[in-house]
């Protein structure tokens, strides 16, 4: 064999063929799968993305409307604690203290004056049960009383006020009902 051979083969065979062009190539079917298989791949990995992101903004709207929540519960329950001196206020004004006590009267006065402040601007206002009839959802029976001059249902007494805040009921009212 010439030195002319050795460089340059005449076989035309593949094997001779292959190594002259160089390495082989996938056919363009296997790319294609291939392509589809990664853009698939990625498709899903961005579901997961987008659902995970999904999953985390619910959970960060839940735990802010329970902190919410919760801060709006211990409000109330200090309001409803807050009521009950409101209550012993309003029972120690209602008794006569004749002229010695004026001077008590009106520090009792000024204190109760300024708790009812206080639950305004917190948005707690008393309602006004006597004469209504009686809503189970605003009201707590404590008796019911005969009485000809009231009808069926309605509230004659109140033993306890009833407060709301805003548009919730803070303590419902303890009342008296006329019945027939």
């Amino acid at each position: 064999m010439s030195d002319e051979e050795l460089l340059h083969p005449a076989d035309d065979s593949p094997a001779a063929v292959d190594k002259a062009d160089g390495p082989t190539e996938a056919p363009a079917d296997a790319k294609d799968v291939a392509l589809a298989a990664m853009k698939a791949e990625r498709d899903e990995y961005h579901d997961r993305l987008l659902r995970k992101a999904a999953e985390f903004d619910n959970y960060r709207k839940r735990v802010e409307r329970e902190r919410r929540d919760h801060a709006d519960r211990a409000v109330a329950d200090l309001l409803q604690e807050l009521l009950l001196v409101v209550d012993d206020f309003e029972r120690a004004l209602a008794v006569e203290h004749g002229r010695t006590g004026s001077a008590y009267v009106k520090g009792v006065e000024l204190i109760h004056t300024k708790l009812q402040d206080l639950l305004r601007k917190q948005n707690v206002l008393p309602f006004d049960s006597v004469g209504t009839d009686f809503d189970p959802n605003r009201h707590q029976a404590v008796t019911y009383e005969t009485s000809p001059d009231h009808r069926e249902g309605e509230v004659i007494g109140e033993l306890r006020r009833g407060y709301m805040r805003g548009d919730h009921l803070l303590r419902p009212a303890l009342v008296k009902v006329a019945k027939a």
